[in-house]
């Protein structure tokens, strides 16, 4: 069935997805460090030390930090997405970035032990610290407090009123958006120019 947004509607949707994103960065991360000066600093040791970046997570998280790892490789870090055919193998001096919104995926807890017992940095993102699985695999913990599945239901159990931003959207679009920040501070930091990030885009399209 066709709807009829007008541009004033589709204006004030998109201000209202974009508050609740914003939102999330106003909240207080104690005792864990500000998600972004983490990422920055992690990143910069890895860039200075040559080693390389790992990224994995599931759904539609792991579809922001896919978007990360593009981002990385033009900011001239090696990086690489867990399950491609050409990922090296993990070791001392790398990092493996891994997210599990929700806490905890079986997957997500795998992956980041295997990554530890082979000397590799663990840095989890998450929105659930204090209990999630996966922390206890983690080296360094990025709390990015926003709503995933984990909490969209009300106390008894039923899924809150439908919301502009369902399930895990929330924290799905704050990655997007630290991930662009993360993007723009380690490039100062590293001192890239936008022409040279601009250069290491693939030509193959």
């Amino acid at each position: 069935m066709a709807s009829n947004c007008n541009s004033q509607e589709m204006a004030s949707m998109a201000t209202e997805s974009c508050n609740q994103i914003a939102s999330i960065f106003s909240k207080p991360t104690h005792p864990f460090p500000p998600p972004l000066d983490l990422l920055v600093s992690e990143l910069g040791t890895v860039a200075s030390q040559n080693g390389r970046v790992f990224l994995y997570g599931v759904g539609r998280e792991g579809l922001m930090l896919k978007a990360l790892c593009m981002r990385l490789a033009h900011l001239g870090l090696s990086s690489h997405l867990v399950f491609d055919m050409t990922t090296p193998p993990i070791g001392a001096g790398d990092l493996l970035i891994a997210s599990a919104g929700p806490g905890g995926f079986s997957t997500v807890d795998a992956i980041c032990a295997v990554a530890r017992s082979h000397g590799g940095r663990v840095l989890l993102l998450t929105a659930q610290p204090e209990t999630g699985s996966c922390v206890k695999h983690a080296n360094a913990v990025a709390y990015v407090a926003a709503q995933t599945m984990a909490d969209d239901k009300d106390a008894a159990g039923d899924v809150k009123s439908r919301p502009l931003l369902p399930m895990g959207s929330v924290y799905e679009g704050a990655l997007f958006i630290l991930f662009e920040m993360v993007v723009y501070k380690l490039g100062e930091a590293l001192g890239e120019s936008a022409e040279a990030v601009r250069s290491r885009h693939t030509n193959l399209e």
